[in-house]
């Protein structure tokens, strides 16, 4: 159903730019035809491919490393206050600072490769996976705590069985803004300073006045970017689904 939707949704955004081209009758170097740019795609579908690889797996670890370091993060939060207390202002500052202006001091510290790019992407989903997971695990039943306290339970027994499924909703929002995010973080990286993936060969098509394969970048990191979605919000239903389980049983 949703693939449906997306198809009749892509069907209708090509017919409205098609015709759009042909009655403004703009020049192909401003906005190509979408028949144009599939020209281009097809013609260069193996550049394109190898550089959506390096993407794909610079978004993929990025968003893998900021969930562990925003869960690890909030679950520090939850039970050091002092910890919390010394270390939420420096999660807000993350925020506060415009990602383009921590983009050239990350390809700066971790160069041109990868690395930068998954630093990026780190940086821009960590604050919004480590703020819902620590929300999430700041709101389970008080009660359920101080029973779990009375019978001698340890902080872990008490995070797997208590905190952790009451929170998993929480993480799972998180964990769709993730998705979004990591695309983006990734591109950024590869616009400041890369070689290699989707950003850097928009940048070169640009360069080169190729603006259907420019296009033809665009619309396979913005498919990426959907299916990364779909993955993870198939991922998130299913944990709001292992809670809703678990409060039941409850």
């Amino acid at each position: 159903m949703i693939a449906l939707r997306l198809f009749i949704t892509l069907c209708i955004g090509l017919t409205i730019w098609q015709v759009t081209v042909w009655l403004t009758g703009v020049p192909p170097f401003i906005l190509p035809s979408p028949l144009r740019v599939a020209a281009a795609a097809l013609d260069n579908a193996s550049l394109i491919a190898s550089h959506a690889g390096i993407t794909a797996l610079e978004v993929l670890l990025g968003l893998l490393a900021g969930t562990a370091l925003g869960i690890a993060t909030a679950v520090a939060m939850t039970y050091s206050k002092r910890f919390h207390e010394l270390f939420f202002p420096l999660l807000v500052f993350t925020q506060a600072v415009p990602v383009f202006a921590l983009a050239p001091i990350l390809t700066l510290w971790f160069g041109y490769g990868m690395g930068s790019k998954i630093a990026m992407a780190v940086l821009i989903i960590y604050f919004p996976v480590t703020s819902a997971f620590r929300d999430g695990l700041a709101e389970t039943d008080p009660a359920l705590l101080d029973l779990a306290q009375t019978l001698g339970a340890k902080p872990l027994p008490t995070l797997l069985r208590l905190r952790l499924p009451a929170a998993l909703p929480s993480l799972a929002s998180g964990l769709r803004l993730a998705a979004v995010y990591a695309p983006i973080g990734a591109v950024i990286g590869e616009w400041v300073g890369a070689s290699r993936g989707l950003g850097y060969l928009m940048l070169l098509a640009n360069g080169r006045a190729k603006t259907d394969l420019m296009f033809a970048s665009l619309i396979v990191l913005a498919l990426g970017a959907i299916l990364l979605r779909i993955a993870v919000n198939s991922i998130a239903v299913r944990m709001e689904a292992y809670a809703r389980g678990i409060a039941a049983s409850g």
